[in-house]
């Protein structure tokens, strides 16, 4: 069940939103009244902002924009006068296996540090001179910005460094009452974590069904998480019922790892 929050007349922005994670918080955002915008860098943001509008019955706009490129973030929020949230959703989720000689792991690695960490850094500069006094910033960092898993060095460094920001940002930030969190999900059913799922797999000799009965057995309450399951902290942490949270990254996860 999804927690009822009024974001009439509220701008709001979520990055990496056309699917998965970020469409969820997308969605949740647009039934409770948001002018929503979402950003990603393909084409199927149009689609699926598309498909927010006709559920809201109210205009979504999508935008199309490589989070790592400055001037394409400088170009994409320059539409915008006003962000009350900014959600920054927008992220990369690949293997980096340390042993592995092919070299391709080398670009991997630094693309999903650019992504997930410069690309969350590019945004929210461009975005904070249009945030308010009392706005809010939500990032969506990780379990493993808590813990970590083989093989996955870059997206769970990632996710620390998010972490890292949110309580930095949070301490320049509270000036002007902007409240910055992050939102560290458990295993959500979406493609990125069905990938990692099956690379975990396929290193352990494992079937991936298999592996994933053992992580959700490992939680306090069972089954695998769709994304609606976790937009609710976000729709919370944006709304006036947690001005005075701030500088926090709380796990949604179903009890999977201690906070």
């Amino acid at each position: 069940m999804r927690a009822t929050f009024d974001f009439s007349g509220k701008s709001v922005l979520v990055t990496g939103a056309s699917r998965g994670i970020g469409f969820g918080v997308a969605e949740a955002f647009a039934a409770c009244g948001a002018d929503l915008a979402i950003l990603a860098d393909d084409e199927a943001v149009h689609e699926a902002a598309g498909k927010l509008s006709e559920r809201a019955m109210r205009p979504v706009t999508g935008i199309v924009c490589d989070i790592t490129d400055r001037g394409q973030v400088s170009d994409a929020l320059s539409r915008f006068e006003r962000i009350d949230v900014l959600v920054n959703n927008a992220g990369l989720e690949r293997p980096t296996p340390l042993q592995d000689a092919d070299p391709a792991t080398d670009d991997t690695f630094a693309r999903v540090i650019a992504v997930n960490v410069t690309g969350t850094h590019n945004v929210t500069r461009a975005a904070i001179s249009r945030i308010p006094d009392g706005g809010r910033i939500v990032i969506t960092s990780s379990i493993w910005g808590k813990t970590a898993v083989p093989d996955f060095s870059a997206y769970v460094s990632s996710k620390h460094a998010l972490i890292g920001m949110t309580r930095t940002w949070a301490r320049e930030l509270g000036p002007r009452k902007i409240t910055v969190n992050a939102v560290c999900p458990g295993w959500v059913k979406t493609d990125a974590a069905m990938r990692s799922l099956d690379a975990m797999a396929a290193k352990t000799g494992a079937r991936p069904e298999a592996l994933l009965a053992e992580i959700v057995a490992a939680q306090a309450i069972g089954g695998l998480m769709e994304p609606a399951d976790v937009a609710s902290l976000y729709l919370f942490l944006a709304s006036d019922a947690a001005a005075n949270i701030t500088g926090q990254a709380i796990n949604v996860d179903r009890g999977e790892v201690p906070a």
